[in-house]
């Protein structure tokens, strides 16, 4: 089977299970409840590691290795993005029961975006195999910057692309229930929550530029890079709602990301002298981000028992 043949089934088997999700599970507008969002965690995992399976009986060993580790490594840099979700829902003060329907449709923009950027990188580095080595620079200019981040902020007035929006269509002053666009008098209008999705849109797009050269630094098989980005989105939402809250109290996440970072590019950078195994790159990307995610836990235990402990006793 042919690259674009198994590309083409493949988005057409997300674009079925997409449809299957709204409208048998999602079909009310209701905010997402934690069982819920747990039980779709779960089979999303579940789903992409079956495709794993498939891989290693269709394809061999080491190309399920590659999805392994290209799955595990988007779906680590995606917890980055369940920061700027939660931030942006926030800011914008989205209904919880509309969210699901943002981050749906900003699933399919994802897979449309992040599928030209995969086609783009693929081909830069089989013309010109010394992109690699720009790609592995830049990701560790990136960690090294997500280092020095001490927190994030949402920023909507210097996205260039929600200023177009505004400019380019008349906004209505309220939300008008899941509606993106509404028409008055003849006239169209798009709701706050278009715009949102657009932030939301935007921030994938700025995220996939750090996420893609990383998994090019795994495998540079178009089809391995765009299956395990396109399963890590998918699940990207369940875990949104899943992780949303938690994730606020991991403060040093973000260094281990950066270290994940750094770690990739640097692997690229070294390409030359010596390729790293695959299933080596595996092992420390998921020893890294346990390992800071339990010392941010442990981190905020230690918080919340000292102010249990400072607090006057009545």
């Amino acid at each position: 089977m042919g690259t674009f043949l198994a590309l083409t089934l493949f988005t057409g088997f997300v674009l079925v299970l997409l449809a299957v999700d709204l409208g048998a599970f999602h079909r009310h507008r209701r905010a997402p409840r934690f069982r819920g969002a747990l039980l779709a965690s779960a089979a999303w995992v579940a789903l992409a590691l079956a495709f794993n399976l498939g891989i290693y009986f269709w394809r061999g060993q080491q190309p399920a290795v590659e999805f392994l580790t290209g799955y595990i490594l988007e779906l680590s840099l995606s917890l980055d993005n369940v920061f700027i979700f939660a931030l942006t829902f926030t800011y914008a003060a989205v209904p919880s029961e509309d969210q699901h329907r943002v981050l749906f449709w900003g699933v399919l923009g994802a897979l449309i975006m992040r599928a030209i950027f995969i086609v783009a990188g693929v081909e830069l580095i089989s013309h010109f195999h010394w992109v690699l080595y720009i790609f592995g620079a830049f990701l560790v200019v990136s960690g090294l910057a997500l280092v020095r981040e001490k927190e994030k902020k949402v920023r909507p007035e210097h996205n260039p692309v929600l200023r177009l929006a505004r400019k380019l269509f008349p906004v209505t002053e309220n939300y008008e229930g899941a509606l993106f666009f509404v028409r008055r008098n003849g006239r169209r209008f798009v709701t706050p929550l278009f715009l949102v999705l657009v932030m939301i849109e935007t921030t994938d797009v700025l995220m996939a530029v750090d996420s893609i050269p990383a998994v090019l630094g795994v495998t540079e098989d178009p089809f391995i890079v765009y299956t395990s980005n396109i399963f890590a989105v998918l699940g990207l939402r369940a875990l949104y709602f899943l992780l949303a809250r938690a994730l606020m109290k991991f403060r040093y996440l973000h260094v281990g990301l950066a270290l994940v970072l750094m770690f990739v590019g640097s692997t690229m950078l070294g390409a030359y002298f010596y390729k790293l195994p695959t299933h080596v790159s595996l092992a420390v990307i998921c020893v890294v981000v346990a390992f800071t995610i339990i010392i941010s836990m442990l981190k905020a235990r230690g918080v919340v028992e000292s102010d249990t402990a400072a607090e006057p006793k009545q």
